[in-house]
C-alpha cells in the first residue's frame, strides 16, 4: 500500500484549520454560558438559527472529516519513518484523535438540538432554560472533554514527529507548548480553542519542510571509488 504524501497530510491540516477557526468564530455569536436566559430565548427564536444550523450541518462535520484525514494521513507518514515510532505513543495518538473528532461531534449535537428541534424535527421551541442546559453540555463535552483528547494528540504527535527528526527542536518546543494548553485550559471562550488550529498549521508546516527535503535529488558521494 502506497503511503500517504506529507504534503497530503499538511493540505488537510490546513483545510481542517480554516473549517474549524471558522467555526469557532461562528459560535462566537452563540449565547455565552455566563449570559441571561432570556439572551437564549432571544436567540434561539430568531436568526441565531441560521448561525447555528450553518455550525452544525456543514462547518464542524467538515471540520472534523479533513481533521481525520489529516490524522490517517499524518500516521501513514510516520509509518515511513525511522525510527519506527513507539508502540505507545503510536497508538495513543490514534485513539486521542478520534477521541477528539467524536466528542466534538456529540457537543456540537448537543448545542444545536434546539435548532435542529424546531428546524428539521417541527417541534416547539425549547423553553430558555432548556436551551440553555443543552448549551452548557455542548460547552462542557467540547471545551472540557473534547480538547483533553486534542491536546493527547498534539502531544504525541510532536514527540513522534521530533523523535524521527522531522519536526526542528524549537518547532517542537512550540508544539509542546500549545499541546500543554490545550491539556491544562478550562474555559468556554472559542478563542481558547484557536492554539489547535495553529498547532496543526504548524505541523503542516514542517510536514512540507519536510517533503521538500525529502524530494531533493541526493548529494553525491565525494568519496572516490577505489579500482
Amino acid at each position: 500500500m502506497t503511503p500517504a504524501s506529507p504534503r497530503l497530510a499538511a493540505v488537510m491540516g490546513v483545510v481542517f484549520a480554516v473549517l474549524f477557526t471558522a467555526a469557532l468564530v461562528a459560535v462566537n455569536g452563540v449565547p455565552h454560558l455566563g449570559d441571561p436566559v432570556a439572551d437564549y430565548g432571544a436567540f434561539y427564536d430568531g436568526a441565531g438559527d441560521t448561525l447555528v444550523t450553518a455550525v452544525a450541518i456543514y462547518l464542524v462535520p467538515l471540520a472534523g472529516i479533513a481533521f481525520l484525514w489529516f490524522v490517517v494521513a499524518l500516521r501513514s507518514v510516520l509509518d515511513t519513518l525511522e525510527p519506527a515510532p513507539s508502540a505507545m505513543a503510536h497508538g495513543l495518538n490514534l485513539l486521542s484523535g478520534v477521541l477528539f473528532v467524536a466528542l466534538l461531534f456529540a457537543g456540537t449535537a448537543a448545542l444545536a438540538t434546539p435548532v435542529l428541534l424546531t428546524t428539521i424535527g417541527g417541534g416547539a421551541p425549547l423553553a430558555p432554560d432548556t436551551a440553555r442546559a443543552l448549551s452548557a453540555l455542548g460547552y462542557g463535552l467540547v471545551f472540557l472533554f473534547s480538547v483533553r483528547g486534542a491536546g493527547m494528540f498534539a502531544l504525541t504527535t510532536t514527540t513522534l514527529l521530533r523523535g524521527a527528526g522531522v519536526m526542528p527542536r524549537g518547532a517542537a518546543v512550540v508544539g509542546y507548548l500549545l499541546a500543554a494548553w490545550l491539556l491544562v485550559t478550562a474555559t468556554d471562550h472559542p478563542a481558547s480553542l484557536l492554539i489547535l488550529p495553529a498547532w496543526v498549521l504548524l505541523v503542516a508546516v514542517v510536514l512540507l519542510r519536510h517533503d521538500r527535503r525529502a524530494a531533493l535529488p541526493a548529494a553525491p558521494d565525494p568519496t572516490p571509488a577505489t579500482r
